[in-house]
């Protein structure tokens, strides 16, 4: 008894588990992805309470021109610099305050860097001021 070879055609790729298999997929990539948040800057902002005056001498100047030139106390500095130039201000009163001024065209990298030097410094009190504070921030020192 001879048996008939059996010729089927196969019409297509069979794709009954195919949906199963791109759920697995999802949630096996859903479940080994890392979620990273950016927290971005973390910075504790003051609420607007009673102003306070500051005297010239009780705080600490810095001026960030555009170019990143640096001046502390209206003396040229480098960045390095800004720690060291603190320090011996810090130990007489660790809570002196640092006003960080930033002109408008300053890039943002060249204010983080400062503030990443004045938190290894350990200042405690740092102030960045509005354009309205540095107004009469100017205002005052003139008269």
């Amino acid at each position: 008894m001879k048996l008939k070879p059996s010729h089927r055609s196969i019409e297509g790729i069979s794709t009954a588990s195919m949906a199963d298999i791109a759920f697995l997929l999802i949630i096996f990539f859903m479940v080994t992805t890392v979620l990273s948040v950016k927290k971005g800057l973390e910075l504790k902002l003051p609420e607007q309470d009673e102003e306070v005056t500051l005297e010239e001498k009780k705080v600490i100047l810095i001026n960030i021109e555009p170019q990143g030139l640096l001046t502390v106390d209206q003396k040229s500095v480098q960045l390095s610099e800004i720690k060291s130039y603190l320090k011996p201000k810090l130990t007489l009163n660790p809570g002196k305050f640092v006003i960080i001024k930033a002109h408008d065209d300053v890039h943002y990298e060249n204010l983080i860097d400062v503030l990443d030097e004045l938190k290894q410094a350990r200042v405690k009190n740092i102030v960045i001021p509005t354009k309205e504070e540095i107004m009469k921030w100017d205002m005052t020192n003139r008269e």
